[in-house]
């Protein structure tokens, strides 16, 4: 039977300094006062326009983040692979509204997907829409709201860009995922996800669309597109995930009077979820599968149903990813026993990727016992080395 708790195969990747770096980090973000401030002391100075490397580049970003550019991310590919663990490349570029970022966030996305195709150690390539888009247009589609004629350029221009980035992944079979926004965007995002499956994956699944099992309907959307996915002739690939919006959710929500959309309980979302995997897996011959989850108790349900299903660790179809800079007990462990796994590694320039990284922060806190875990496996394994040298 599997063990997370096996620190000596969790961080062999990292040095010593390493391992001291992820110790002092996960000490300080363990601390939701400390958290807090830095939140709000980033956001009053990129507002006053006053440099923010000085307090997030030597915190947060150097835990969480593969680099700037695809370049600095190659020796994380690389030390990753060593311990047969995949890179799955995320630009992480969101809410863009500037049509020059936006041109440029494509081209960025478009060299990423052929750097991916030539190398057999990255196994996905993930993408925000609100990159490519401005995010005010994927909510109108998403109400069905009537578009003007500059929105509706806008928007056929994104659906084009989209479509272009799933042909090229096509082209040198690579998967692609097309991750998943907040609500008001998601109909959008979604509406497209299914269109690109239906070009691409006749034979295998190279788009995947993401699937928030925080929603309460999200259950029976996964269901509904598998069976769109049946009538069709094609395999829908599917990234299972949780979710990343909690707080603006219920945010907006509250502010414009409607009843929030994700549960309101964390287990009535396991059990969406668990749920999720349960019908995945069942169907594994028609859904090829991403489970995005550092929830320990999921993932060891995902591994009992494989073996009674009979579905081989190896299987392609069946990937688990946790988050570059976190669970690495789940993530080498997993890797270690032959289950695929990959590293969600998100890069890019450090005021691009803000947004994630705030996300990423509070995620700790906020998910119960996330960074006491951490701390606890990071030390036991700073303190087995010491043992093991004094030997």
């Amino acid at each position: 039977m599997i063990s997370f708790t096996n620190t000596e195969i969790a961080f062999a990747h990292l040095t010593n300094r390493g391992l001291l770096r992820a110790k002092f980090i996960f000490k300080l973000i363990s601390k939701p006062l400390f958290m807090n401030t830095w939140q709000l002391l980033l956001r009053v100075l990129l507002k006053l326009k006053i440099p923010v490397e000085w307090i997030a580049k030597p915190l947060i970003y150097n835990q969480f983040v593969g680099g700037d550019t695809l370049e600095q991310c190659k020796p994380w590919i690389e030390r990753l692979w060593n311990f047969r663990v995949y890179s799955l490349l995320f630009y992480s570029v969101e809410r863009e509204k500037n049509p020059e970022n936006i041109l440029s966030n494509y081209k960025e996305l478009h060299s990423a997907v052929k750097f991916s195709i030539d190398d057999p150690r990255i196994a996905f390539i993930d993408f925000k829409p609100t990159g490519l888009i401005d995010s005010r247009i994927l909510s109108l589609v998403s109400e069905k709201a009537m578009l003007n004629a500059k929105d509706e350029m806008e928007y056929d221009e994104f659906k084009t860009r989209v479509d272009s980035l799933c042909k090229l992944a096509y082209s040198g079979n690579k998967p692609i995922i097309i991750d998943a926004e907040e609500s008001w965007y998601q109909n959008a995002v979604e509406e497209l996800a299914d269109e690109m499956m239906l070009k691409y994956n006749k034979e295998k699944a190279i788009v995947y669309r993401s699937f928030q099992l925080y929603r309460a309907n999200m259950l029976e959307k996964l269901f509904q597109s598998h069976r769109v996915a049946l009538e069709n002739n094609y395999i829908l690939g599917a990234k299972i995930v949780r979710g990343a919006y909690m707080d603006s959710e219920r945010a907006r929500a509250v502010r414009l009077g409607y009843k929030s959309p994700i549960f309101e309980l964390k287990a009535e979302t396991d059990r969406a979820f668990n749920e999720a995997i349960k019908f995945s897996l069942s169907n594994v011959d028609s859904i090829s599968i991403h489970y995005g989850t550092h929830n320990e108790d999921s993932i060891m349900y995902a591994i009992s149903l494989m073996e009674s299903l009979n579905i081989a660790k190896s299987d392609d179809r069946v990937f688990f990813s946790q988050l570059f800079g976190m669970s690495d007990n789940i993530s080498f462990n997993l890797a270690d026993s032959g289950y695929k796994v990959v590293k969600y590694i998100p890069y890019g320039p450090l005021l691009e990727v803000i947004p994630y990284l705030m996300r990423r922060s509070m995620e700790n806190i906020s998910v119960q016992g996330q960074t006491g875990r951490e701390l606890v496996y990071v030390k036991k394994e700073i303190k087995r080395r010491k043992f093991k040298k004094g030997s």
